[in-house]
């Protein structure tokens, strides 16, 4: 059996934004708590609107940023400790959405693949162009362009670069924060088997970040939907695709384009925007914009509990809720 690699506990990020003379500081509440486990050659996805807190939790769990509380055990070992700090950031990499952005211009790719190792091991400059070119290999791409710039590679070879660069240091965990987004549709399903082929390859547990549910359901193996900065369901993707049980989740699948007619879903439309960290609604964040809203949740903000084989954060989760015209009918 896999063993967890990663463990998160009521993580959350908190950040302090200045709102002028004389006027207290507002709290932006990002990240407002998200436990979840990942084990080798497996892939968690996280899923929500732009604003959700998804790439704040990329940060967290690659140690860019310190949590502002709760806890993060890599590798069986806490890293709120700063000695195990540095050690624990090579067992994490990720891949950044941008393959563009990402790498540095100036740079041969065999610097940029490099890099890690010229930082973090001890290896000859042969030696290390070596181990670049091997993992060129792996990642698709030919050994003899290693002294190539970035701007003469393609957007999706670019991110076979990031991601040949991530996995120098042989990581545990590799967080993937939307890596396909900028990508063509053609191109993203190639990026998409090589990341399952290498996981597969390196037994890589993945945090896969998306807005694509589409793309999510070819390569995840659980699922977290979140809702400005909270998970409101979490569970195997299988369970969480068939039957939905948050109206969130169910309004983000609705949406998702499908092949075949006969499986296509009742499109939930959501209106209004998504509230501002700086100032959340009382009770459920979504009852604003929900169609199954009571008053319970307009005063009582609902905690994550077990509800058919997965965890949900609605009031009404274990109701089989109608399709929103009939329920605003009722």
């Amino acid at each position: 059996m896999s063993g967890v690699v990663l463990e998160a506990t009521d993580l959350a990020r908190f950040y302090q934004l200045k709102r002028g003379f004389m006027r207290k500081p507002a709290t932006v509440r990002a990240l407002a708590g998200a436990s979840f486990t990942l084990k080798a050659g497996k892939t968690l996805a996280v899923v929500g609107e732009s604003g959700c807190g998804k790439s704040t939790l990329a940060r967290a769990v690659t140690l860019i940023e310190e949590p502002t509380s709760g806890k993060l055990i890599i590798d069986g070992k806490d890293t709120s400790s700063a000695a195990n700090r540095k050690e624990l950031r090579e067992k994490v990499q990720i891949v950044f959405q941008d393959p563009y952005g990402s790498l540095n211009p100036r740079k041969k790719v065999r610097d940029i693949i490099g890099e890690p190792l010229a930082i973090n091991r001890d290896h000859s400059a042969s030696e290390r162009e070596g181990l670049v070119k091997e993992m060129m290999v792996k990642v698709g791409l030919r050994p003899e362009h290693v002294t190539r710039y970035p701007h003469m590679f393609s957007g999706g070879q670019r991110q076979r670069i990031a991601i040949a660069r991530a996995l120098m240091l042989r990581p545990q965990v590799l967080v993937a924060d939307e890596p396909v987004s900028a990508l063509d549709l053609s191109v993203q399903a190639q990026v998409l088997n090589l990341l399952m082929d290498l996981q597969a390859e390196f037994d890589l547990a993945y945090l896969f970040i998306s807005h694509d549910l589409s793309v999510v359901q070819h390569i995840a193996d659980e699922l977290m939907v979140m809702y400005l900065g909270r998970p409101v369901e979490q569970g195997a993707k299988g369970r969480i695709f068939q039957t939905p049980r948050h109206p969130y989740t169910r309004a983000l699948l609705s949406a998702t384009p499908v092949a075949d007619p006969a499986k296509r879903r009742q499109r939930i439309p959501l209106t209004g925007e998504l509230p501002s960290p700086l100032n959340p609604p009382s009770g459920c964040a979504f009852h604003r914009r929900c169609p199954f809203a009571i008053e319970q949740c307009r005063q009582d903000r609902p905690e994550l509990r077990s509800v058919d084989s997965r965890l949900v954060a609605c009031h009404r989760a274990e109701e089989d809720l109608p399709a929103p015209s009939a329920a605003a009918a009722a």
